[in-house]
């Protein structure tokens, strides 16, 4: 996994790459800004009690939960966002590390978004379903949130590798045999997502990642994963 990481930031400064990290790093400000900016006006334009003290604090701690809430959607959002790209970064990782495989058939941008969606709201329902923990809970917060993170991530970005290789339920029939492979590259990415500046082109870094994890999967089940 060490090995795939430092070759998938590598891969970032590579001439394909660059205009797409360009890309990424406005359209990701860009996504965040506008997440907070909406969080924050749903929060002060609600009033609870029509007392100024007690809205006062609600706006407060409303402030708070919009920073926690941006911070747990972000990625989802982000992902969506730069999902466009996606394909892309996967194409331009192939060229460079692994010359020799044929042309990948592809994944319809539709399957792309569809992937990215439903990650952006499992993300918000789950997280929103476990807040609790995430309040309530210091020191096991850290591990839900790896947790239910992990598997998010690795799944939704495997699928966006393996499906442009395979069909549908051969990719699951791989993620299911190296179930826990894929949810460590999850962990990785959901990482790579937790770190300020990082997390403006963790897409990137993450869809370069999983083509790394993917290809190392060959040597170790050619059968289910044909050249």
């Amino acid at each position: 996994m060490l090995a795939a990481l430092i070759r998938a930031v590598e891969d970032l400064f590579t001439p394909p790459l660059r205009r797409v990290v360009l890309l990424s790093l406005a359209l990701a400000a860009a996504s965040f800004v506008v997440l907070w900016f909406a969080l924050a006006m749903l929060v002060h334009n609600t009033s609870l009690f029509g007392w100024w003290p007690l809205d006062w604090l609600i706006d407060l701690f409303g402030a708070l939960a919009v920073l926690l809430l941006s911070w747990l959607l972000f990625p989802a959002v982000v992902t969506i966002v730069i999902g466009f790209f996606l394909d892309r970064v996967a194409v331009a990782v192939e060229a460079r590390d692994y010359p020799g495989l044929d042309p990948a058939r592809g994944i319809p941008l539709y399957d792309i978004l569809v992937a990215t969606l439903r990650l952006m709201l499992l993300t918000i329902i789950l997280n929103l379903l476990v807040l609790p923990f995430y309040l309530l809970l210091p020191g096991i917060n850290f591990f839900v949130f790896l947790a239910l993170n992990g598997y998010l991530f690795g799944r939704t970005y495997f699928e966006v590798v393996a499906l442009r290789r395979l069909d549908r339920g051969t990719a699951k029939a791989v993620r299911q045999r190296f179930a826990g492979r894929v949810f460590i590259g999850g962990l990785v990415i959901t990482g790579l997502f937790s770190v300020p500046l990082v997390n403006l082109v963790a897409p990137v870094i993450a869809t370069a990642f999983m083509v790394h994890v993917f290809e190392s999967l060959r040597r170790v089940e050619p059968r289910l994963l044909p050249s």
